[in-house]
């Protein structure tokens, strides 16, 4: 029997600052070649066990352990964190914190250089892992001028210099569109099937890793491994749901269509499934039952309309054109499209960060044009990713009132809308809290609380679920449909395709600076030119669709997203 090339035995990790431990007696060998995939909630451990395997626990995060870590049959706590990365290569979340050289060349060569290599050797090496990664044409490059998912390939030809024994991606597709993200899922698999190093994936979005075939999934909740199976039994058994992690959307609709998961059903891709013509039936039954009942959305009053706009950071390079759209009061709108294609430039337009070169932002009919970004933030608010970034007080109540001081409003007026807007966002009982002591999403919570208290008509969040597990994120886009609820209307830019197809009815999408389609969210994704040309993905419901024999794709998404809304009677 192989010898495992990562063995974790009764391992158990507390760090210096917790007064809990973080791993529980972690149990798990990895085997040269495998791929596998760690899944779970935020704070169940699974960043924890890959900062184990690359060494930055316990050399960069310092903590008390107990049992074993082997990596490639050593002690990991007795090796350094340099002699582990010359078995382990990491592919962090964030691309460009790991970019070290001023072209993409330089970047790949930096840890041959380190090792004092040859240079004409340096450079087949260089040639030979950027080949692998089919980045060899852009050697030459600034890493910044390079795409998300070209970023991606960098960094894994950086770590393969090493001739790496394991592979360690800790979210690889968190700041990707679905397109890029598919591209990122093949080029692993490519790698793995290229070199056989043993692949470990740390991610939340499960059913666009499984677009290429896992062999073990592991299952982490409260720092205890609950799951390691493989992959189609996982899948068939009911534990994802159990722990907070969302299964596949075509597992869903085939459980709504009283389909039996079972692993002779072959679920862990939406094209391998194995339907019986009975299975078949039962989804275009439940189809057909569930078609008659499907509610079409009245548009209120216009409250935003984008007119001919056009922009270009220079005069040579038009980023954005020709943009024509309206938004009317009460609407939850996405906004979607590849990486670089024009949407958050759009977001600094209409919050007059940036001025356009021509065309018209109207608000209520009324031109914004002379406003200054102060009067807009009045009526436009804007929430972005990350919310580290936008909070700059250290209490919670101080953070939501720091906008009202700074506009003169009296102390006694600022204290009730104050009060007000942290009842509704969820935060009243924390109000005297410091920031610091929240999560991720409570943080999330108090920047849009901070926009809130302005009372804005329009509420733009840049990728308000990114990062997110299923817990957090549902957590957050039903808050903010309760906010879409109360009359306030929402637009969100985004690259989650379940995201705007489950709290969105309408989808604008750009690529290139180019309005491609102003539509329901459900025909984005049931249309494979505009799918192609947005740098998007189909849906794995379209796929499931036409394997039933279903003629309308785009109404069979729509009954799915309406029944589990509960808007389908």
């Amino acid at each position: 029997m192989a010898t495992p090339v990562i063995s974790f035995q009764d391992y158990g990790f507390q760090y210096m600052a917790q007064a809990e431990p973080t791993l529980r007696h972690i149990n798990l060998d990895i085997y040269p070649g495998e791929k596998v995939l760690i899944a779970g909630t935020s704070g169940s451990g699974k960043s924890t066990v890959g900062n184990c395997i690359n060494g930055l626990i316990p050399f960069a995060y310092p903590g008390k352990s107990s049992g074993r870590l082997l990596v490639d049959g050593r002690e990991a706590g007795e090796s350094s964190i340099f002699e582990l990365s010359h078995v382990v290569g990491t592919v962090l979340q964030d691309t460009d914190g790991q970019f070290i050289g001023l072209t993409v060349g330089e970047d790949i060569a930096f840890a041959a250089e380190n090792d004092c290599m040859p240079q004409e050797e340096m450079k087949q090496l260089v040639d030979r892992v950027s080949g692998l990664v089919d980045i060899d044409h852009h050697l030459e490059y600034a890493p910044y001028e390079l795409s998300g998912g070209q970023k991606q390939r960098v960094s894994l030809a950086g770590v393969m210099v090493e001739a790496v024994k394991v592979l360690l991606f800790d979210e690889p597709l968190a700041n990707l569109d679905p397109a890029a993200g598919r591209t990122t899922i093949e080029l692993i698999d490519m790698v793995h099937e290229r070199t056989g190093a043993a692949v470990l994936i740390i991610e939340h979005r499960l059913e666009d890793v499984l677009w290429r075939r896992m062999d073990r999934i592991i299952l982490m909740d409260e720092g205890a491994i609950v799951a390691d199976l493989p992959t189609e039994k996982l899948l068939a058994g009911e534990q994802l749901l159990q722990h907070g992690i969302r299964e596949p959307l075509y597992l869903t609709a085939l459980g709504l269509a009283g389909v039996e998961l079972t692993e002779a059903l072959h679920p862990e891709h939406v094209e391998k499934l194995a339907l019986t013509r009975e299975d078949k039936e039962k989804v275009r039954g439940w189809y057909h039952t569930q078609k008659a009942g499907i509610r079409r959305e009245q548009h209120g009053q216009e409250l935003l309309r984008i007119t001919d706009l056009k922009f270009g950071y220079t005069p040579e390079k038009v980023t954005l054109q020709d943009v024509n759209f309206t938004i009317h009061k009460g609407e939850m709108v996405s906004i979607v499209g590849r990486n670089g294609a024009g949407k958050s430039t759009l977001a600094k337009l209409i919050c007059g960060f940036e001025q356009p070169v021509s065309g018209s932002i109207l608000m209520e009919g009324r031109d914004l044009k002379g406003d200054t970004i102060k009067e807009r933030a009045a009526r436009i608010g804007y929430v972005m990713q990350n919310p580290n970034q936008m909070i700059s007080k250290p209490m919670i109540w101080d953070e939501v009132e720091m906008a009202l001081v700074l506009s003169g409003m009296p102390k006694e007026e600022r204290t009730a809308r104050v009060e007000e807007t942290l009842r509704i966002c969820g935060l009243y009982p924390f109000r005297n809290w410091p920031v610091s002591a929240l999560s991720f999403g409570q943080k999330k919570r108090v920047t849009i609380a901070s926009i809130l208290v302005q009372r804005p008509q329009v509420i733009i969040l840049d990728e308000p679920t990114a990062g997110q597990d299923y817990h957090h994120y549902t957590e957050i886009m039903d808050f903010l449909k309760e906010l879409n609820g109360k009359g306030y209307t929402i637009l969100m830019i985004t690259h989650d395709m379940h995201l705007m197809l489950e709290y969105t009815k309408r989808a604008i999408v750009f690529s290139e600076g180019r309005m491609l389609a102003d539509t329901t969210a459900a025909h984005v994704l049931n249309d494979p030119q505009l799918v192609q040309e947005a740098n998007l993905k189909e849906t794995s419901l379209y796929t499931l669709s036409l394997a039933c024999g279903i003629e309308e794709p785009q109404v069979f998404t729509e009954c799915f997203i309406g029944y589990e809304q509960k808007e389908v009677r």
